[in-house]
């Protein structure tokens, strides 16, 4: 009989059990996919994400963990109705109770929190999919995960090298320069019509000392945190993020790409892009791959991303459920 139980205290050698849980779940679920590193791992459960807490369980039998789960919740204005988690078995304890054990601790959890959300992504090929929906939840948003070579991406010198009278770019590496914190949090708040399906996902307020924040988060999780942008006068028409993880650094990982809605149809996300490209190269040579997803609505950014060279991966799923549902 697995024992699931809260992981309060995070040690070295529960960073190592549960990197084993979510490495073997990759390698089953997910072959020739590359794993999370033991210290990605370790940042995720000692540094919670931007404004939130977090809750961790593991499950146990027998002195081994057979599966772990972890639920973000939101604090503050526009998201404080909202949990995010994670579940994953390891394969060989599957279909014995132990993933439905984990939901319904987080599902409890997510009540006694006030929570009347609770979101969670998985890939459409595997097996998770048929369990949250067996579980309750419904897809509230595919997405179309990609992904780009970046010896092979196409065309980068020449967008680059595009002139967009009146716009200049600008880059940084980490937190973000003060004499443009207030014009990229401004640049933030653009992302506010991004297609989210039917997500019951909140709102989000920028300002100055929010995205110092997450930038801060970022670099205490030991990952590193690029920042392409656009500057039009003293405005930041659009931008890019990208983060490297600790670790293995082959593949990196998209955040937030966007522009500004009276700077679009100009052709400045393919250029931010194309110029994060062109950093990559120059000074990240170890960086092989990026990683993006893409709402399957989002015409515009598939369409650059396509330009680029990026492929389909695969596609995966947003679920939600209200926890009350779940028992």
């Amino acid at each position: 009989m697995d024992k699931v139980q809260r992981l309060r205290d995070v040690s070295d050698s529960d960073v190592a059990a549960w990197h084993e849980v979510v490495a073997a779940s990759v390698a089953h679920d997910l072959p020739g996919e590359p794993a999370p590193t033991l210290d990605h791992v370790r940042g995720q459960l000692t540094t919670p994400g931007l404004r939130s807490r977090h809750l961790m369980w593991v499950a146990t039998a027998e002195g081994a963990v057979t599966g772990v789960a972890r639920l973000r919740l939101f604090e503050g204005p526009g998201r404080s109705h909202l949990g995010e988690f994670t579940l994953q078995v390891h394969p060989e304890h599957r279909r014995r109770g132990v993933g439905t054990d984990l939901l319904r601790t987080v599902a409890r959890a997510a009540r006694d929190e006030k929570r009347r959300s609770l979101v969670v992504e998985a890939s459409s090929q595997t097996s998770g999919t048929a369990f949250l929906e067996a579980s309750g939840f419904t897809c509230a948003l595919s997405l179309s995960l990609l992904l780009l070579s970046v010896p092979e991406a196409r065309g980068v010198e020449e967008i680059v090298g595009t002139e967009h009278s009146g716009y200049h770019l600008t880059r940084w590496l980490g937190v973000v320069p003060d004499d443009v914190a207030e014009a990229f949090a401004a640049a933030k708040s653009a992302m506010g019509d991004m297609p989210t399906g039917k997500l019951d996902y909140g709102t989000t307020t920028w300002d100055a000392d929010r995205v110092r924040d997450m930038a801060e988060v970022v670099e205490k999780r030991g990952d590193t945190l690029l920042t392409v942008a656009t500057l039009h006068g003293d405005t930041i028409a659009g931008f890019t993020e990208l983060v490297i993880p600790v670790g293995d650094g082959t593949r990196a990982i998209q955040y937030d790409t966007a522009v500004v809605p009276a700077h679009r149809g100009q052709g400045l996300g393919l250029w931010v892009k194309a110029a994060m490209l062109e950093w990559l190269r120059a000074e990240w040579p170890a960086v092989l791959e990026i990683e993006t997803d893409n709402a399957e609505d989002n015409a515009h950014m598939l369409a650059v991303n396509e330009r680029l060279g990026f492929r389909p991966l695969r596609q995966t799923r947003q679920y939600q459920c209200d926890p009350r549902m779940i028992h």
